[in-house]
């Protein structure tokens, strides 16, 4: 079977930014199943912070990266069953810095039972480690809807720790995906889902 057609040609790292539209799943940077990261270079203002810096998905899966009481976090929202996260125990300190988290796989798949690679997640500010956990599991094949957006998290909040659209107060210059790592994929479940929507 040929593979669908693409606009553009595959990469391996995407630069968004704030103020922007929702980039639909199917063209945004594939996170899922596969080592990644997700870099913010952020200004935060002398009072703090707070706001999504970058997120996918809905209330009902997804993930987002973001400030909230002037701490960084990340949390992933597995298909609304359960919620695993990653915080910063220290408040941001004020002026620009490159806010990072990544993903390193900790574990195999199974997608047959509905369950994404587990993982280890890590917080980065400037490069130092400020946060570590491990996620037992993330989701197998994609949010629905699972649009991508910078500085705001349009529509259902992913997570019922903020409300939407929950904008970055700060300044935010760009977020950068890195997603140079080995994918993971279920073609079958994909070319069911791309059915679906014809």
């Amino acid at each position: 079977m040929a593979e669908r057609p693409q606009v553009a040609e595959p990469r391996d790292r995407y630069v968004y930014r704030p103020h922007t539209q929702t980039v639909p799943y199917f063209v945004a940077a594939r996170t899922l199943n596969r080592p990644h990261s997700i870099t913010a270079d952020a200004d935060i203002p002398a009072d703090g912070a707070e706001g999504v810096l970058l997120c996918q998905g809905t209330g009902v899966g997804g993930w987002t990266f973001y400030v909230k009481d002037n701490r960084l976090h990340f949390a992933h929202n597995y298909v609304a069953r359960e919620t695993y996260s990653v915080s910063a125990p220290d408040p941001l300190p004020a002026g620009r810095h490159q806010l990072r988290f990544e993903f390193e796989p900790t574990g195999k798949p199974d997608l047959t039972q509905g369950k994404g690679t587990p993982g280890r997640a890590q917080l980065y500010i400037d490069g130092n480690l400020v946060g570590q956990n491990d996620f037992p599991v993330t989701t197998p094949v994609a949010f629905n809807p699972g649009g991508l957006t910078c500085g705001a998290n349009p529509g259902s909040a992913i997570i019922p720790d903020y409300q939407a659209p929950f904008r970055f107060s700060g300044k935010l210059y760009t977020v950068t995906v890195d997603v140079s790592g080995d994918l993971i994929t279920d073609t079958e479940s994909e070319m069911r889902m791309a059915m679906s929507r014809q």
